[in-house]
C-alpha cells in the first residue's frame, strides 16, 4: 500500500494547535458522553424478565404482546443495565463449554417507564444503545419502532413518531438469545449502556462528524472536518456550521482552546441531509502516541437565524501511521513493533455487562506488561475501550465479524450476513473512526469463506469507502490459501493466524511483495496458573494445565516459538497474543467444539486425529469453563508468562522471574525444572547458596533460561541475571511454611458511589512470614462493614462451578478476589473483611468519595 494511503496523515489526526487563550467551551466541566451534547443516561430503572429457555434447563412461555403499555410487571426484577443475564449461572454440567456452561440462551423482555418534559415537545428525541445481545427488537408505547440483530454494535432507535411529551412512556426491548449462536460465552442482554438524546430538528446526524488531517508535520496539520447535517423539519432551512477545537485532559474536560474551523453554511431540504466540509490549518499540532496520547475535542455548532440549535461534541487525535512491507509500522514517523493481545469481550466474574473500571484495571496490567495494542476479537468493541485505548496510549485492531456467508455455527452471523453486513460495517466504521487509537479495520476472523475473492473485496471496500485513512485487514487461519487464491490482493494488510511456514514464498510473490504481514493471531499458549506437571502437561483428572508454558493446541505454538518467528521475519508489523486474558467459554484443550477443526482445514490427517480428541472429550465432558489461553486469568492473576512477554515486550524494565514454586515436598531427590523469564542476557542460578551454573540466552533464539536437573530440596532459589555483564535484576523463591494468615490488598483504597465503580480486592494465602503459599486451596469468606457491597468472586480456577456471585470461595493456588462497590449515594467508608478456618484474618477499609 501506498506511503500516501497510509500514511495517514489523514487519519483522523485531527487538528490543532495554535493555543489561543483559555477554553470557551460551552462547558466547564468533563463531557460526560461524546456526540449530541443533550444526552443522559439511560441505565437506571428497568425492569426485566425472562422467558423461553431458563436458568435450570425448563422452559417458561412467553406471553403475546409484552410490549403493550398495559403489561403486569409485578413480578419482574427491577435492575439497572447494563446487565448481563446469564452470569448468575448456574454452571451446568450438560451445558456447552466453549459458552461457558452457563445459560445464556433465552429470550429476555426489558421495560422502562419514563418521561419526557412536555417542554421538549416539537425535538427529536432518540435511544442509543451502545450493545444488545442479541436480535433486538424495540417497541415504545406498544408501538414497534425498530431492529437491530447484531448483538455487539451499537445503534440508534428514533422514539420520536411514538413518544408522549410531558406523560409517561414505555420503552420495552425484546432480546433473544435462542436463535443466536457463539464460539465463546456471549453473554445475554443489554450489556452495555443505553443513553436517551434530544436534539432540535435540525442537528448534526447520529455519528455525524469526520475529522482527518490529510497532512501533518511538526510545524503543522492539515485539518478536513465533514459535518452532516439532518433537517427533520418539513421546510428548507439555512443551517450555519462552526467548530472550535479544544485540548481536552484525562478525564474529558475541555482546556485550552486550540483554534476554529472555518464557518460552512448549508441550504438543506425538508426531512433531507446535508454535509458541511470545511479545512484549516493548525500550528504546531500535540501528536497522539503511545507514551503521550494528546487528545482533542471538537466543538461543532449548528445555528438557525442566529440561534444554536445543536451542539456535537468529537473527541479526537493527531498523528500519523504508516505500513511498509519491509520497515514494518511506523507511529509519526518512528517504527513501532506491535506488542499486542486478543481479548474478547467478557469481564471475567462481572460477565459481558461493561464496566469501565474492571476495563480498565485489565488495560492498566497489559501495559504494565508492554502490551501497546488490543485486537477486538471477533466483533465491534464497547465504547469504553476504545476512549480508555485513546486515554491510556493503545493501538487497536478494530474487527467486525467472526462470519461471513457460510457459517461456523448454524445460527451465527451468517443467518443475518445478507441483511445486514453492510449495514454492521457502516455502523462500526461511523462510530469508531474518530478514535486515535483505532489503527486497522478488521473485516473478520478465519471465516470459511476467507478464500473468496468477490466477498473478500465487497467487503473491504466497504470499509475503505466509508474511512480511506485506515488500512483493511483480516486473520486467515488459512494464510496460503488466502493468498493462493487471490483473495488477499484486495486486503491493505495480510493477517496471519499461526501458519508462517510459507511466509519467504509470499514475501517475493509479485501480488503480496509489498503487502505488509502481521500476526494477527499467534502462540496459543494455555496454562493454569500455579500448577506444575513433570509427566504429562495435561492432567485429565483436575483438567489443569501445566504452566512451564509449553502447551499449546495442535495450531499454536510456545510464546519463545513465536518469539523466534518473528526474529526470523523482521518486517513483520508485530503480534497478537491469543490472549491477553482468560475468558468465559472456549476451555481448549477441554473444548469439545467442533468449530476448532476449521483451523486444520488444509490438513486431513490433522482433522482426523482432532475429531478423535474431540470425541473424547464430548464422553468424559470436562467441568472446564473458561479457557486456558490468557497470559493473565480469569481473576486478573498474572501466570508465569506474563513475566515472559514483559521481558521480551519491555527489555530495558529489569525483570527476573523464577517458575515453578518451591514447596515440593512429594519430590525430595527428584528433578524438578527450573526456569526463568529475564529481560537480560544471561543468569546465574542459586539453591541454598550454592550456584547451579550460569547461562547465557542467545538473541533472536533464547527466550528464556532453563535448568532442567535441579534435584529439589527445600529452601531458597536464587536467580541473579545480568545484562551486558553488569548485575540487572534478581529473583528469589522460597520454601514456605503452612498457610498461617491472610493478607489482603486492593487495587485502590476510595472509591465513588455511583453503583458502578468498582474495587478488586486480593486474598494471598500467606505462611507466618508472610509468603503466598502454593497449592494452597482454604475456602475463604467475605463480609462487608459499613456502606459497601460485594459484586462478586473469583479466584482463577477455569474448572470451579461456585457462582461468581457467592461470598464465599476457595482460594486457587494461593489467591482469590473479591470485587466490592460502594452502596450508591452513601458516603463515609466501608471494611472489606476476609476469614478461613485455621487463618488469620484480614480486613481493608475503602473510602467513598
Amino acid at each position: 500500500m501506498s506511503k500516501k494511503m497510509f500514511s495517514i496523515n489523514h487519519n483522523f489526526a485531527l487538528l490543532l494547535c495554535l493555543t489561543i487563550g483559555f477554553s470557551g467551551f460551552s462547558q466547564q466541566k468533563a463531557i460526560k458522553r461524546m456526540g449530541s451534547a443533550d444526552t443522559e443516561s439511560f441505565d437506571d430503572n428497568w425492569v426485566f424478565s425472562r422467558f423461553g429457555l431458563q436458568a435450570d434447563g425448563l422452559i417458561k412461555e412467553e406471553p403475546k404482546n409484552l410490549e403493550a403499555v398495559s403489561t403486569n410487571e409485578a413480578f419482574w426484577e427491577k435492575l439497572n443495565v447494563p446487565h448481563d443475564w446469564a452470569i448468575k449461572g448456574p454452571f451446568r454440567i450438560e451445558l456447552r463449554g466453549e459458552t461457558g456452561k452457563l445459560p445464556w440462551r433465552g429470550i429476555g423482555w426489558y421495560r422502562k417507564h419514563f418521561t419526557v418534559p412536555a417542554s421538549d415537545a416539537g425535538k427529536q428525541i432518540f435511544v442509543d444503545f451502545d450493545g444488545a445481545m442479541a436480535n433486538a427488537k424495540i417497541y415504545l408505547n406498544g408501538n414497534y419502532v425498530g431492529t437491530w440483530p447484531y448483538g455487539y454494535n451499537s445503534f440508534r432507535m428514533n422514539l420520536t413518531p411514538f413518544l408522549k411529551f410531558g406523560e409517561e412512556n414505555v420503552l420495552a426491548v425484546r432480546l433473544d438469545t435462542e436463535n443466536w449462536d457463539s464460539r465463546w460465552y456471549p453473554g445475554a442482554g443489554i450489556y452495555r449502556h443505553v443513553w436517551l438524546v434530544k436534539t432540535n430538528p435540525v442537528h448534526v446526524g447520529h455519528w455525524g462528524t469526520y475529522i482527518t488531517t490529510p497532512n501533518i508535520t511538526k510545524e503543522e496539520a492539515a485539518i478536513k472536518v465533514l459535518v452532516k447535517v439532518d433537517n427533520a423539519t418539513n421546510k428548507t432551512v439555512k443551517a450555519v456550521v462552526t467548530t472550535d477545537l479544544y485540548e481536552m485532559d484525562i478525564d474529558n474536560k475541555p482546556t485550552v482552546k486550540a483554534g476554529s474551523l472555518i464557518v460552512s453554511t448549508l441550504e438543506i431540504k425538508p426531512n433531507t441531509t446535508e454535509e458541511a466540509e470545511t479545512h484549516s490549518i493548525l500550528n504546531n499540532p500535540k501528536l497522539w502516541d503511545l507514551k503521550t496520547p494528546n487528545r482533542y475535542v471538537a466543538q461543532t455548532k449548528v445555528s438557525v437565524d442566529g440561534k444554536v440549535v445543536d451542539t456535537y461534541n468529537t473527541p479526537f487525535g493527531i498523528r500519523t501511521i504508516e505500513f511498509t512491507p519491509r520497515n514494518g509500522f511506523l507511529l509519526n514517523g518512528k517504527r513501532v513493533e506491535i506488542f499486542g493481545t486478543c481479548n474478547h469481550h467478557d469481564l471475567g466474574a462481572l460477565g459481558a455487562a461493561i464496566n469501565t473500571s474492571a476495563l480498565k484495571r485489565q488495560l492498566v496490567m497489559l501495559k504494565e506488561m508492554g502490551c501497546n495494542s488490543l485486537r477486538t476479537s471477533h466483533n465491534p468493541p464497547a465504547p469504553e475501550l476504545l476512549e480508555l485505548a485513546d486515554k491510556m496510549g493503545f493501538l487497536v485492531w478494530d474487527e467486525a465479524f467472526d462470519a461471513w456467508k457460510i457459517g461456523k455455527k448454524k445460527l451465527d452471523y451468517n443467518v443475518i450476513f445478507d441483511e445486514w453486513h453492510e449495514k454492521d460495517l457502516m455502523a462500526l466504521v461511523h462510530r469508531d473512526r474518530n478514535h486515535p487509537s483505532v489503527f486497522i479495520w478488521s473485516i473478520g476472523n478465519e471465516v470459511p469463506d476467507q478464500q473468496n475473492v468477490k466477498l473478500t473485496k465487497e467487503l473491504a471496500d466497504i470499509m475503505r469507502r466509508e474511512d480511506p485513512t485506515r488500512p483493511v485487514s483480516n486473520g486467515y487461519n488459512d494464510p496460503d490459501g488466502g493468498r493462493s487464491s487471490g483473495a488477499v490482493v484486495a486486503l491493505d494488510i495480510m493477517g496471519v493466524n499461526y501458519f508462517f511456514d510459507q511466509q519467504p514464498k509470499w514475501d517475493v510473490d509479485p501480488r503480496y511483495e509489498k503487502k505488509p504481514t502481521l500476526g494477527s493471531e499467534t502462540a496459543s499458549t494455555v496454562s493454569s496458573r500455579g500448577e506444575y506437571f513433570f509427566d504429562d502437561k495435561f492432567n485429565k483428572t483436575t483438567w489443569q494445565i501445566s504452566s512451564y508454558d509449553d502447551a499449546f493446541p495442535g495450531w499454536g505454538c510456545s510464546p519463545d516459538t513465536q518469539f523466534r518467528t518473528n526474529a526470523k521475519y523482521p518486517h513483520l508489523l508485530g503480534e497478537y497474543v491469543w490472549t491477553g486474558f482468560d475468558y468465559l467459554g472456549e476451555p481448549t484443550p477441554y473444548n469439545s467444539d467442533e468449530t476448532n477443526l476449521l483451523n486444520f482445514r488444509t490438513d486431513p490427517s490433522k482433522q482426523k486425529e482432532l475429531e478423535a480428541k474431540l470425541a473424547e472429550l464430548q464422553k468424559s465432558n470436562p467441568p472446564s469453563r473458561s479457557s486456558y489461553f490468557g497470559i493473565i486469568d480469569l481473576a486478573g492473576f498474572p501466570k508465569d508468562r506474563y513475566y515472559s512477554y514483559k521481558s521480551h515486550w519491555r527489555p530495558d524494565v529489569p525483570t527476573a522471574h523464577i517458575l515453578p514454586h518451591w514447596n515440593w515436598s512429594e519430590r525430595k531427590g527428584q528433578v524438578v525444572p527450573v526456569h526463568v523469564y529475564t529481560s537480560g542476557d544471561e543468569g546465574e542460578l542459586f539453591l541454598n547458596g550454592k550456584s547451579l551454573g550460569r547461562k547465557k540466552m542467545v538473541k533472536g533464539q533464547d527466550f528464556r533460561l532453563a535448568w532442567d536437573d535441579v534435584v529439589y530440596t527445600p529452601g531458597e532459589l536464587k536467580v541473579v541475571c545480568y545484562k551486558n555483564g553488569k548485575i540487572w535484576a534478581i529473583d528469589i523463591v522460597k520454601t514456605t511454611g503452612t498457610a498461617a494468615n491472610l493478607k489482603m490488598s486492593a487495587d485502590r483504597k476510595t472509591v465513588f458511589a455511583d453503583d458502578v465503580d468498582l474495587v478488586f480486592v486480593t486474598v494471598d494465602i500467606t505462611d507466618k512470614n508472610g509468603l503466598v503459599v502454593p497449592r494452597s486451596n482454604p475456602l475463604v469468606k467475605f463480609s462487608i462493614e459499613g456502606a459497601g457491597e460485594i459484586v462478586a468472586t473469583d479466584n482463577g480456577d477455569a474448572t470451579s462451578f461456585v457462582p461468581f456471585q457467592s461470598t464465599e470461595r476457595p482460594a486457587y493456588n494461593g489467591k482469590v478476589l473479591v470485587i466490592v462497590k460502594a452502596k450508591k449515594d452513601q458516603k463515609g467508608q466501608f471494611t472489606v473483611k476476609a476469614q478461613s478456618e485455621g487463618l488469620q484474618a484480614a480486613a481493608t477499609t475503602i473510602m467513598i468519595k
